[in-house]
């Protein structure tokens, strides 16, 4: 037996994804779902007339689940051929059924049906994770839906938001998200039994030339299988452009992660929001006072990796010569699975930090007031025109004070004194400084926006997501 600390150790598996998304593209799954589809053959080829016996279909079903992986592998390292290598070791436990196992198909017939199987579950649940990220963030913009905080637009102090606004744009990518994982999930199909070429060719030999049987095959198949109907044309597999379509919806997941979680990032250099920090948690092995934001830095980092497969599924799609090569099968192996459990692990990490999230309303405040007067003249403008002042000497003035006050601050590390120069001005004596420089005025209607999004798309998505199961998020490292 190898030494399990002198192997590479997937840390998908190990440290990030969930076991439940691991458990989905493992070997005892992948396998026992071959099985599975050959019963369905099996059982639709004797429905339609085919000399196969409930004897056959019955000890096929007997030994579902109980691979013997050992006698798999021997078969595959003397076949070359990993589907005929379990044919084999099912054969040894179903003798009866051998004869008929695989009975007209082709490899893909397993391998393509279970991949559209496997990816539909897993964008099943990766759509739990996003509505469950989706309500974290929700709550959190419900819960300071009206707390003005200074929005940033080239990453210069702009009009300014509130925090619930900024938690409704991160929510919303993830909802445009999740409308585009219900759509693919609508949209998979079975591959069906399509043959070596497409053309079912060996099914209509062992139907004896009877294209209706052969069209009902596929129907039953479908069904027993749990999917509506199949892909109407294909060559020997589905279309790689499906796996591609796939993957670029996991993509999308993970940018709207990593934008996310690089706005807390920057928040957290800015000491406004931060991640959860637990209490014996360490920062820096060096800096002792450091709080580093582990959590978001690693959904940034796992999000890139799930972007970058995207383009591997695309290249993958667009040079499949002909009806089929198999110089897709060991890139598929890698990206299918690795790309749902790093959106699985990123998802996990989202939904952690998004319950948690810590904010610091004086920081947020000062960061305010610091920039408000300069956003505030606009106004102070109007109100000193109202009360009977030239407009133009006022905008003038307004000017001159601003430049010194940005001068004071820029030049001389000081701070911003333009509402003292303004009040120190006879010109702006009958306007109400501090009434202007109240920060609700500024926000617009970023509150009730909060509010709209939250009733006209949040609360949709919690109704559909309402019986769904209760899902991990804690870390596991």
């Amino acid at each position: 037996m190898p030494d399990p600390s002198n192997q590479y150790d997937n840390p998908l598996i190990s440290r990030y994804a969930s076991a439940e998304m691991s458990a989905l593209w493992s070997p005892q799954r992948k396998f026992s779902t071959w099985r599975r589809l050959w019963v369905a053959l099996a059982e639709a080829e004797a429905e339609l007339g085919l000399p196969i016996s409930q004897r056959q279909i019955e000890q096929l079903k007997a030994h579902l689940d109980d691979i013997d992986f050992e006698a798999a592998g021997a078969y595959e390292r003397k076949l070359r051929h990993d589907v005929m290598a379990h044919v084999h070791a099912y054969g040894d436990v179903c003798p009866d059924a051998r004869p008929i196992i695989h009975l007209g198909a082709t490899s893909c017939y397993v391998t393509d049906n279970t991949d559209l199987l496997l990816m539909r579950e897993g964008l099943q649940r990766i759509a739990v994770r996003v509505a469950a990220v989706i309500q974290a963030l929700a709550a959190f913009a419900a819960k300071h839906r009206d707390r003005p905080c200074l929005a940033f637009t080239h990453l210069q102090p702009a009009q300014p938001t509130t925090v619930g606004k900024r938690a409704c744009l991160w929510a919303h990518d993830l909802a445009m998200d999740l409308d585009e994982i219900e759509h693919r999930i609508g949209r998979i199909k079975a591959l069906g039994n399509k043959g070596t070429t497409g053309t079912q060719a060996s099914f209509l030999e062992l139907f004896q030339g009877d294209h209706a049987k052969v069209r009902k095959l596929e129907e039953l198949i479908c069904r027993k299988i749990a999917f509506d109907s199949s892909y109407a044309v294909s060559g020997q597999t589905y279309s790689r452009k499906i796996d591609a379509q796939v993957l670029g919806v996991l993509s999308g997941v993970a940018q709207s992660a990593h934008k996310m979680a690089t706005d807390l990032r920057l928040l957290a250099h800015r000491k406004e929001v931060e991640e959860p920090f637990e209490k014996d948690q360490i920062g820096s092995s060096a800096m002792a006072y450091k709080r580093n934001p582990m959590r978001c830095e690693r959904i940034c980092s796992l999000a890139r990796f799930v972007v970058s497969l995207e383009s591997s599924a695309a290249q993958t799609a667009s040079v499949q010569w002909l009806e089929r090569t198999l110089d897709d099968s060991a890139n598929r192996r890698l990206t299918l699975p690795q790309a749902f459990l790093a959106a699985d692990a990123v998802l996990i990490l989202c939904q952690n930090v998004a319950s948690g999230l810590v904010v610091y309303p004086k920081v947020i405040a000062a960061h305010l007031a610091a920039e408000l007067p300069f956003m505030a003249t606009e106004n102070i403008l109007m109100a000193a025109v109202a009360a009977g002042g030239d407009r133009q000497d006022l905008h003038e003035r307004i000017r001159r004070h601003s430049q010194a006050a940005a001068a004071v601050v820029k030049e001389q590390g000081g701070q911003n004194d333009l509402i003292e120069r303004l009040a120190a001005d006879p010109a702006f004596a009958k306007v109400d400084l501090a009434a202007a420089l109240e920060p609700r005025q500024f926000v617009g209607r970023a509150p009730q926006q909060v509010d709209e999004f939250l009733a006209d798309v949040v609360e949709p998505i919690r109704a559909r997501y309402a019986g769904a199961p209760t899902i991990q998020n804690e870390l596991r490292v």
